[in-house]
């Protein structure tokens, strides 16, 4: 059976799935067969493993880390939030229906059984399993219902390492709070504290981690430094423009239920692209191409476009620059998006942009697959590559074959796929530049991931005492 070892956070957004994807590096490079595994993730970032099953992203980069292929038993359990306090659940990689919250803490039992199977069934197949937690371990309100964080460690005879976030501020404060907020049987399982994203003087911190360790019998077992990394994060709130200009300024709309934002990692890696994320219709202004992200919760975030005057920038914009639309946002550049059901929220219908002559029905059955679409008119003799994961049929009229490509175009440079992970291939990109101005200059992104998984190893073993954290998986 293998041995384990488990990241939990101060928080959200403290860099658990970053930090657990660099430890999951580390130890493939030390020669060990090694795992991740979240039992519970609730994220709009999801991806379909080769069998056509759904996970969170942030585990798929943790498997691409440890050199393995993404498997659902690394993520048993996934929430997707859409809207009206309900959040789709994904168990084992499908669909077993829409929960509300209280609905789903009722089914914690029967969720943290799959979860231990899941992992189980994993031990039996590697030498270390990298576990990593969700928000924070001291919501003291969930201790009870707790699928992921300290009773999942407990089952699986972990340590944990707590991770803080100091660029937010407060770090050992929020270090200390979780602590003494945790159970005793809980806070015994707490073997050391990573401080996250640490700018400037390290020496200027020393005093600090002395006077915390006087106070809390747990040794900081690392400082890590804040990195630059575009690699791609669980949480949207982690998400951010860049800072630096660059020869193309693309600009993502930042929809309520913006999903799978990891699409624009590797747009965020091309040195000629600067990426925003839009708020605001003026944060548009002097962008060269505009992007609608994927949507939980379609016909909610085409309202907020037409609400908040996106609506009207984006068709203007069409007139001259491109405008591009991916899953949900590939059905708002259509002319209608209608729920009967209520699969995504309440049910309804509403106008979309009017840009392509696309109809969309969202229905119960969830598209999860890879595919390679051969281009069509302009764009033929290109192979275009991703995975489609949507809820949703979507009818063309006189582009129907197209869509039956998984790709649609129409006036001139406005452009909607299926398709996510569209911006990783090299021949996607070279079809796309012929919408553009300027042209992107594709990046060679699985290489550029490998190359900042082999850094984050590093500077985790550069920055962290390596023989604290892992001594009792080596």
């Amino acid at each position: 059976m293998a041995k384990a070892i488990m990241f939990q956070g101060t928080g959200s957004g403290v860099g658990k799935s970053l930090l657990t994807a660099g430890f999951c590096r580390l130890l493939k490079n030390m020669g060990l067969r090694t795992a991740p595994f979240k039992s519970q993730n609730m994220a709009l970032n999801a991806g379909v493993t080769a069998e056509g099953l759904e996970m969170g992203r942030a585990q798929i980069l943790q498997a691409e880390a440890a050199g393995i292929l993404p498997d659902v038993r690394m993520n048993p359990v996934l929430l997707k939030p859409q809207g009206m306090s309900k959040s789709q659940l994904v168990r084992m990689g499908r669909v077993e229906g829409v929960f509300s919250a209280r609905e789903y803490y009722e089914l914690s039992a029967e969720n943290f059984s799959v979860s231990c199977s899941a992992f189980d069934s994993l031990s039996t197949e590697y030498d270390v399993i990298v576990m990593e937690g969700a928000g924070s371990p001291a919501e003291i309100n969930l201790h009870k219902t707790d699928i992921v964080n300290m009773r999942m460690a407990e089952y699986a005879g972990a340590d944990v390492h707590i991770i803080g976030d100091i660029d937010r501020g407060g770090v050992f404060a929020w270090m200390k709070g979780t602590y003494d907020l945790l159970p005793a049987d809980s806070a015994r399982l707490v073997k050391g504290f990573i401080i996250n994203k640490f700018r400037g003087d390290k020496s200027l911190l020393e005093p600090g981690i002395k006077m915390f360790e006087e106070i809390v019998p747990i040794p900081v077992a690392g400082v890590m430094p804040y990195m630059r990394l575009t690699l791609e994060e669980e949480d949207s709130q982690d998400i951010c423009s860049d800072t630096e200009k660059a020869e193309i300024k693309a600009g993502v709309i930042r929809l309520p239920y913006i999903s799978n934002f990891s699409d624009f990692a590797a747009l965020k890696a091309m040195k000629n692209v600067q990426l925003i994320y839009a708020s605001k219709p003026a944060e548009l202004n002097d962008c060269d191409v505009v992007i609608i992200p994927g949507s939980k919760h379609t016909v909610y975030d085409m309202n907020f476009l037409r609400e908040t005057g996106f609506a009207e920038a984006v068709v203007k914009m069409a007139e001259s620059k491109p405008v591009i639309g991916i899953c949900g946002g590939f059905q708002m550049l259509g002319e209608t998006i209608s729920d009967p059901d209520g699969i995504e929220g309440e049910k309804g219908e509403t106008a979309g942009l009017g840009l392509l002559a696309l109809k969309t029905v969202i229905t119960k059955q969830k598209e999860l697959i890879h595919k390679e679409y051969t281009g069509q008119n302009s764009w033929s003799g290109i192979t275009l590559k991703g995975y489609e994961m949507h809820m949703g049929k979507t009818e063309t009229g006189d582009l129907k074959n197209l869509a039956e490509k998984g790709v649609c175009t129409a006036k001139g440079r406005v452009f909607g796929t299926y398709l996510h992970g569209f911006f990783e291939h090299s021949e996607n990109i070279k079809a796309l530049n012929s919408l553009m101005n300027t042209a992107f200059e594709p990046v060679d992104y699985v290489n550029e991931k490998e190359r900042q998984l082999d850094l984050l190893a590093e500077t985790i073993k550069e920055n962290c005492n390596i023989d604290l954290i892992l001594k009792d998986v080596l």
